[in-house]
């Protein structure tokens, strides 16, 4: 079994990207829904362990970016960022930061 975390940055404004709404969703559908906190991070989006499997965290950025009061075109260039990732067996601890700003985003896997 394998735990997961995430955390997001906003690298529009240097900062961590708090009240960021995110869904994780597995084989059977969404999982979990949270928010980012005030460091960025969503300690309760995996709070069991995870099996081996296809995974995804989908980010609702446009959503975070307007109520940051940044002026986006309509639509925009990106609304949400979905990250699909694996979990293998034995794979142990998988983070998944996204650092993000309107127009571009990045991501890896963390430790």
């Amino acid at each position: 079994m394998s735990t997961l975390s995430t955390h997001v940055l906003d690298t529009m404004h240097g900062r961590p990207a708090a009240g960021m709404t995110l869904v994780l969703t597995g084989a059977r559908g969404e999982m979990a829904r949270g928010v980012t906190n005030a460091d960025g991070r969503c300690p309760d989006l995996a709070r069991e362990a995870l099996v081996p499997g296809r995974y995804a965290i989908r980010f609702a950025v446009a959503d975070y970016f307007r109520a940051c009061d940044v002026l986006l075109p309509e639509p925009p260039f990106l609304d949400e960022v979905t990250i699909d990732f694996g979990i293998s067996a034995g794979g142990g601890h998988y983070h998944v930061p996204l650092l993000v700003s309107p127009y571009g985003y990045s991501t890896y896997r963390g430790s």
